[in-house]
């Protein structure tokens, strides 16, 4: 596809944006609904387009080469994305289940089970493959150098005396009779040549040309046959076309993509050269005259503000907006006034707090009154929320999405860009948009100019009314001050490696197996079919068991959008930690190294056999968890791996495993699990094939997320079969 391809499905990919915003926003305005099955159709409906729409913008933003069309490609995806995340998790609330059939609404939007597959952004990794190949070499290096290897779990029984030299006794014992065996088969091959010697006839040799042609036509006609039958199955769907070697096309169509995002590369490393070189430019040639504009402004402002109220205003802080608060197209009488409120605000709080240090004993009496009436009042509010039913929660990535929308209608869907055939950046563009940065730059220098030559006028002017509001500000100043100095400090968690580098921790963390290598096992690889019957067995009042292709969904969204994307996570449903559980073969480590694969993730390895005799000790163990998520934050996106997840919080532990001590995490996992903030892309991912040995209660306050995954189906093992 060309580059006038991918804009024109860019455009239809926002033209369908509009249309769902258009449907969206006005259920966010509806009443509570009570009708599950509706919202649930809604719920899904929107989920299905934002789907197709996620899968249009990534397929854009992977191939198009003009880097501030990427950018406002990526800021919509981004948003996309989020949103897709947010209505997950509200299907989730509806129904109480992970699991969700869209059978009947596949078939209103014409769509196939395919399309439900969650596309993997490709810049996740692409985008920081220059860090992975580095930290890749780092890590051959570390088990390399020292002679490590990666860290393997080996029992190491002991081994006497006798019991070593007998083994000794019978491998030398052995070695000799090989010998002795092999010897004598040689004695015995030179007996026979000799009697076949004496009556041996040289062969014909038309028969031995004979021979020789049978067995090589007979070669070629199978290799030839078996050709035919491969490229006839292929043909009939029975095998797929995988197995062959990609065609002269697909070998071009790969070639040309690699290209594509070679010519990204330049033109991206050329366009963040112009935003440094044209803000220069902006600063040396237009600087000085908009320092000027500025100033003249704010002092016309000065005294239209003192000719309208008969004295010179207060300056705006920083806080507030400084002078770009003043010129939000408002007169002087309405700048004032605002000022004036604002002034009057900052005198009530002072005055409730004051009364509320008087009241302070009252006031605690009085609270526990109210706290056992509120109670009751809630209990009532929540009983009403129920029996009124459903309502959209706020999102926190429409306005994301609005954004980057009204950006592409007001610069790009009209704009032609036939001139540009190479798509490189648009520098009339760049020139505004730094023209407005340097300006809000300048704005900061010039309000700080201006508040004192404010302050020199009020003293010229004004001068008794300018000493008393000095003083009044700075007794307000200090009264802030010191009510700064009695709020609540909240304590900060002492560095216990603060003298050591990030590299020296990570190496340590390879050399003692904490940290591995992942194993190059994409989310595809992860083979399942779809349930085609799901609807259906639920409308029967049965729970459809969840096939792979569902279990391929949730890791997508629960772990590698999350974990690919800052924005995502930062904004949206914050998932700490998922327990994937079920029977020994199903892929639980595939998908975990999976995870680590298609985000460019550290793969840190938690285990209670991985941790069997390091870091002794309860300081030990602080140590430990303390580096580990000290590492994972400074090279995020990091996965956490704790495999037989049940070990950790085990009822009782089995007498062949007390030396190995694995209940050390079961006090310290879940207060290291409420440090992870929203602006950590760490993820603590737990394996599991016998949950119900494990004490319930505290297990499932340890993982948010807890995934089934279940054997595979027909459908599944054939497809397994037949890949």
């Amino acid at each position: 596809m060309s580059q006038s391809s991918y804009g024109r499905m860019w455009a239809a990919a926002q033209g369908a944006l509009e249309n769902l915003l258009e449907d969206e926003y006005p259920t966010m305005q509806l009443r509570p609904q009570k009708d599950r099955l509706q919202v649930f159709q809604t719920l899904a409906t929107f989920y299905l387009r934002y789907l197709k729409i996620f899968r249009s913008l990534e397929e854009v933003y992977d191939q198009i080469f003009h880097p501030q069309k990427r950018c406002v490609v990526h800021h919509v995806l981004e948003g996309v994305m989020g949103r897709l995340v947010e209505l997950k998790n509200e299907m989730v609330e509806l129904e109480y289940s992970e699991f969700h059939y869209f059978d009947d609404i596949l078939q209103d939007f014409k769509m196939t089970p395919e399309d439900l597959e969650v596309p993997i952004p490709h810049y996740f990794v692409r985008e920081r493959m220059r860090a992975l190949k580095e930290r890749e070499k780092m890590l051959a290096h570390i088990l390399t150098s020292g002679g490590h290897q990666e860290h393997k779990t080996v029992t190491v029984q002991s081994m006497s005396m006798e019991r070593a030299v007998w083994l000794l006794q019978v491998s030398e014992r052995a070695r000799q009779g090989r010998l002795r065996a092999h010897f004598m088969k040689k004695i015995h091959e030179e007996e026979q040549r000799r009697q076949n010697g004496e009556s041996s006839i040289m062969p014909d040799p038309d028969l031995a040309a004979t021979c020789i042609q049978k067995v090589w036509r007979g070669y070629r006609d199978r290799k030839k046959v078996n050709k035919e039958r491969l490229e006839e199955m292929i043909f009939l769907g029975m095998i797929p076309a995988q197995q062959m070697t990609p065609s002269p096309a697909h070998l071009r169509a790969q070639q040309v993509k690699d290209n594509r995002h070679r010519v990204q590369e330049e033109h991206e490393i050329e366009y963040q050269k112009a935003l440094v070189n044209i803000k220069e430019s902006v600063q040396t040639v237009d600087g000085p005259n908009m320092k000027e504009t500025l100033q003249e402004q704010i002092r016309q402002w000065f005294i239209e503000c003192r000719d309208a109220t008969g004295k010179f205003p207060d300056f705006p802080s920083a806080e507030d907006g400084g002078s770009a608060s003043i010129f939000a197209q408002k007169t002087p009488e309405q700048v004032a006034a605002e000022l004036a409120a604002k002034e009057a605000e900052r005198e009530k709080k002072k005055k409730s707090k004051g009364e509320k240090d008087k009241k302070g004993n009252d006031r605690k009496e009085k609270k526990k009154e109210k706290k056992g009436k509120m109670k009751g009042k809630k209990g009532k509010g929540d009983a009403e929320e129920e029996e009124q039913g459903w309502k959209m929660t706020p999102s926190n990535f429409l306005p994301t999405v609005v954004e980057g929308t009204k950006l592409y209608n007001e610069v790009w869907h009209n704009r032609d860009e036939k001139q540009n055939f190479l798509q490189r950046f648009d520098a009339q563009l760049v020139r505004e948009e730094k023209r407005l940065e340097v300006e809000e730059e300048l704005r900061v220098q010039v309000d700080e100019i201006m508040r004192q030559e404010l302050k020199n006028l009020k003293l010229v002017v004004d001068r008794d009314k300018g000493k008393k509001k000095k003083k009044g500000k700075k007794s307000s100043k200090k009264k802030k001050k010191k009510g700064r100095k009695t709020g609540k400090k909240k304590k900060k968690e002492k560095d216990l490696t603060a003298d050591r580098t990030i590299e020296s921790l990570y190496e340590e963390l390879v050399v003692e197996g904490i940290i591995i290598r992942p194993m190059n096992v994409k989310l595809s690889d992860y083979i399942g079919e779809y349930s085609y019957l799901g609807t259906t067995l639920r409308q029967a009042d049965i729970e459809p068991m969840p096939s792979l292709s569902d279990i391929r969904q949730l890791i997508a969204l629960y772990g590698i959008l999350p974990l690919g994307s800052q924005c995502v996570h930062e904004r949206g449903p914050l998932i700490r930690s998922l327990l994937l559980a079920g029977p020994a073969g199903v892929g639980k480590k595939m998908l975990v190294h999976a995870l680590c694969t298609e985000t460019g993730a550290n793969l840190f390895n938690l285990s209670a056999t991985a941790l069997a005799g390091k870091y002794p000790g309860k300081s030990g163990l602080q140590y430990l968890l303390h580096v580990v998520f000290k590492v994972a934050r400074q090279l995020q996106p990091s996965v956490i791996w704790i495999g037989d997840a049940e070990k950790t919080f085990y009822k009782k532990v089995p007498k062949l495993e007390k030396e190995m001590e694995p209940k050390r995490l079961k006090k310290t996992l879940p207060k290291v699990l409420k440090s992870i903030k929203p602006e950590d892309r760490v993820l603590v991912v737990g394996t599991t094939r016998r949950p119900f040995d494990a004490d319930i209660k505290p297990f499932c306050k340890v993982y948010k997320k807890i995934i089934l995954i279940p054997r595979p189906d027909y459908a599944s093992r054939l497809r397994i079969v037949s890949y």
